[in-house]
């Protein structure tokens, strides 16, 4: 007995050390916001052919230049993933999941990962930027949201008989990592009601979809959405995946016919959450209007994004922004709908 209550002790002094190292810690990949170039060689023609969904991984080599101008090379595994941009036929390229082998990864930008997403060109470049920018937004509002990296990958066919591929993308950070960064808990619920959630930040959540033009997500259904656990507090709701988003103005995005929002295209706005208190609502517009300067700045003369792509949005903005600061429009646009 008395042995096992000395056990509790010290782990009681060393769980919140622990706990203090996993949140200070953040990955490196996601330290910079500069274009990351690297390359990817693998059997090129085995990874296009994967329409449907598979747990085949295929061996591949992933190398990019370091801080010393060194060619650092780790060996691999990854796979197809996702739905509707593997499934549908759109894309030319799949989406991929990349397993990383952690001895092979110490000391190098890959440090601490162990699955990344890497959201790949889907038709051309533009969409896949204007998607990366999405998360950029989030990260404005909220650190309860998923960074991401602009990269420029270089395919290259391990058996020679495909030619190279230059396609933009953008690693997603790992569930475990978010996690870890926030000192949250990562939620395996199945289902949920909205009364279980954070109101504060599913407001704030349903406002963001809002500016965006998004309609693909369900919090109660999971869909597009991952939850986490703080002590003391409700689920904490954090989106991803944004490519039927209204700005990123992907050619295949249509509204969702489940929902009958009224809209017609994916650039109509619709709002999709509770009607909130007046002291809930001031305090997400609050949060919108003080990040303008800096959402704006995120657009003006970007250089991966198309000047007519950049005023299109930003007028896009400004729709938004008088809506949010009009008292009438408030009235008028933010009423209950279907989440």
């Amino acid at each position: 007995m008395k042995l096992s209550m000395r056990l509790f002790s010290i782990l009681g002094l060393l769980l919140p050390c622990l706990q203090t190292l996993s949140q200070e810690q953040v990955a490196p990949l996601f330290e910079k916001k500069d274009i990351l170039p690297i390359t990817i060689e693998t059997n090129l023609k085995l990874v296009l052919k994967e329409k449907a969904k598979s747990d085949i991984y295929h061996w591949a080599n992933l190398s990019y230049l370091g801080e010393q101008r060194d060619t650092v090379s780790i060996p691999l595994k990854m796979k197809a993933r996702g739905n509707f941009r593997l499934t549908s036929g759109t894309c030319n390229f799949p989406p991929l999941l990349i397993n990383f082998p952690k001895k092979k990864i110490k000391h190098t930008l890959f440090e601490h990962q162990t699955k990344l997403k890497l959201v790949t060109q889907c038709i051309d470049a533009d969409y896949v930027v204007r998607e990366y920018m999405v998360y950029e937004i989030y990260n404005l509002i909220t650190n309860l949201s998923f960074k991401a990296r602009l990269a420029e990958v270089k395919y290259i066919d391990s058996l020679g008989k495909l030619k190279p591929k230059l396609n933009k993308g953008f690693f997603i950070e790992n569930e475990l990592d978010l996690s870890a960064r926030l000192g949250a808990k990562n939620s395996y619920i199945k289902t949920l009601t909205i009364a279980r959630l954070d109101t504060l930040q599913m407001a704030t959540l349903v406002m963001f979809e809002y500016l965006i033009g998004n309609n693909d997500w369900s919090v109660p259904g999971l869909h597009n959405i991952k939850l986490f656990t703080k002590p003391g507090r409700w689920y904490l709701p954090v989106p991803y995946d944004f490519d039927h988003a209204g700005i990123v103005e992907a050619p295949y995005a249509l509204p969702p016919p489940q929902l009958d929002l009224g809209i017609t295209t994916v650039r109509e706005r619709a709002y999709r959450g509770l009607d909130y208190s007046p002291e809930i609502f001031k305090q997400v517009f609050d949060k919108f209007n003080s990040i303008k300067p800096q959402l704006y700045a995120l657009y003006e003369g970007n250089p991966h994004l198309e000047p007519k792509y950049i005023k299109r949005t930003l007028k896009y903005f400004d729709d938004f922004y008088e809506e949010i600061n009009d008292p009438k429009a408030i009235k008028k646009y933010f009423r209950a709908r279907r989440m």
